[in-house]
């Protein structure tokens, strides 16, 4: 197939800066020419694809919305699209760089000390250090509050004992942002590879996310020293503040999954020939569903254009990302089952990667809070009662 040409049936580009959409371009092209060869066969034998890291870095990918500290700078929009073209190639990739950006770079800048910031943040936005976020724990996903890992005071350190669990680039991180209970509250640790009691190992056997690195992490009598506390975060405004920046990723690069569904489904109903040789795009049922799917995908665009703007003026809230979220992932998903229904048995072949972006997105459904706890979040927000318990 020829390259992608992007979806935009309400010419929502006018909407967009000359500098936004160079910066779109430059991802859309990166992953044209260097995640799509190799995205199918890192699905196919559950391997990262480690090999683009750097070029990564390179191209400012990771903490791409923050400052200083080599960061791009981006606006949250031109994030946004980096976030959309990154995820119309696998929803892992995207997510091993909301990890880097959202849940590592940021609250090192944002809670972590001088020396936290200057030892590590430059490293992360390379891609020359990786990190991972460890908030789930296996009995508390959607209520962090529960959470058991403890860090206790010893001398001049901390002790941390816990588990952590479904931690993207566990096993690859150089250094781990931790959320612990401690006599004081939640806090944040930087926990780094190779500390003595800190081991992870990786999940095996997933049928989702299979080309991103996901993980557990424990730690035993794990000691790590005073200042690896982070020391502007506590309780848990630190970590769901995390979460917020991360979601907004995800709000726009579902976008992405849905207008590559969407593009091999129409593509495929053109060329695909039954019945007295008409292309299958003539039915009546093939274009309802195709025009359900740009219908619903050119009112995510809006919603996740809206809620950048928002962002960058500062105005954008953690129940409006509830709806960006939970909106444009359940669009996404739908809109993979229908074209992989209008692609017959074809599919469920790897040949089109219909397959890979719907088993894909049952994870994003699920993580950085499901569907049923941002339905909460909304429906506290217009009602001031809160139906958590």
């Amino acid at each position: 197939m020829s390259s992608f040409r992007g979806v935009d049936y309400l010419l929502i580009d006018s909407l967009f800066s000359e500098q936004e959409l160079l910066v779109r371009q430059t991802a859309r092209q990166f992953v044209d020419g260097r995640l799509l060869p190799v995205i199918r066969d890192c699905f196919r034998d559950g391997r990262f694809p480690s090999e683009l890291i750097a070029e990564m870095g390179q191209l400012g990918f990771f903490g791409a919305n923050l400052e200083g500290y080599g960061c791009a700078g981006m606006s949250n929009v031109e994030y946004g699209l980096v976030m959309q073209e990154l995820e119309r190639g696998d929803s892992g990739l995207r997510s091993f760089v909301s990890v880097q950006g959202a849940l590592v770079m940021y609250p090192i800048l944002i809670y972590g000390s001088d020396a936290q910031k200057e030892r590590w943040l430059p490293r992360l936005q390379a891609g020359a250090a990786l990190g991972c976020f460890g908030l789930t724990e296996p009995g508390f996903g959607s209520n962090p509050a529960g959470m058991k890992t403890t860090a206790l005071r010893d001398g001049s350190g901390w002790v941390l004992n816990g588990e952590k669990t479904w931690i993207t680039s566990g096993t690859i991180a150089d250094v781990a942002v931790v959320w612990a209970r401690t006599e004081d509250g939640i806090r944040g640790f930087l926990v780094e590879k190779g500390t003595p009691g800190f081991t992870a190992s990786d999940i095996h056997g997933k049928l989702s996310m299979r080309a991103s690195v996901t993980s557990s992490l424990a730690f035993q009598d794990c000691r790590a020293p005073a200042d690896s506390m982070l020391p502007g975060a506590k309780g848990l405004k630190g970590p769901l503040a995390c979460l917020s920046q991360a979601r907004f990723g995800i709000g726009w690069g579902v976008l992405g999954a849905a207008m590559d569904c969407y593009e091999t489904a129409r593509r495929y109903s053109i060329l695909r020939k039954q019945f007295d040789d008409r292309p299958i795009a003539s039915h009546q049922l093939v274009q309802e569903k195709l025009a359900w799917m740009i219908t619903e995908i050119t009112k995510a665009q809006l919603l996740a254009v809206h809620a950048g703007r928002l962002k960058d003026l500062g105005k954008l809230e953690p129940a409006h990302i509830s709806m960006l979220k939970r909106n444009n992932v359940a669009i996404a998903l739908e809109c993979a089952r229908l074209s992989r229904d209008l692609l017959g048995a074809n599919g469920i072949t790897d040949e089109y990667p219909i397959m890979r972006h719907m088993c894909n997105l049952e994870t994003v459904k699920t993580y950085e809070g499901t569907d049923h706890i941002h339905a909460l979040v909304i429906g506290e927000r217009v009602t001031g009662v809160a139906a958590y318990k």
